[in-house]
């Protein structure tokens, strides 16, 4: 049987601004798709972009109301890096790509360092260093 791969779709406003947020300004590599999606492989998963509406068709939902069975909730995206300059570098390349960022990196209470940005559409993003533990997949 083949490893299975997850991948996190987000829903955007705008798709070729999202996918040069991501693609350059961010630095993800981009695959070969088609127009009406972006894809981006990370290590162990991949990213995702539609449109929210192509997203909210799929899904059976209309735009952004919120249909019996369909929680609107506080998602938060994690990624996490080898060193707390790292997550320095990459909060500051999310606020020169034109996210936002939400919270500085500083130290966090359980002995890491983190920061969040949002990306163009809200997407919450924490940059963290787990000096502790490692989260990401073996290379």
């Amino acid at each position: 049987m083949k490893p299975r791969i997850s991948m996190i779709s987000l829903g955007v406003k705008n798709l070729a601004g999202s996918i040069e947020f991501y693609e350059t300004g961010m630095g993800l590599p981009r695959m070969e798709s088609p127009a009406e999606v972006a894809f981006f492989p990370l290590k162990g998963t991949w990213l995702g972009l539609y449109s929210r509406e192509a997203m909210a068709a799929e899904a059976g939902v209309a735009g952004d109301a919120v249909k019996p069975g369909v929680t609107a909730q506080l998602v938060t995206l994690a990624h996490n890096v080898e060193s707390e300059a790292e997550v320095d570098a990459v909060v500051l390349a999310a606020k020169a790509a034109g996210g936002t960022v939400t919270r500085e990196p500083a130290p966090t209470d359980w002995g890491g360092y983190s920061g969040y940005f949002s990306d163009p559409d809200g997407h919450l993003w924490e940059v963290a260093h787990n000096p502790f533990l490692w989260v990401g997949p073996e290379d």
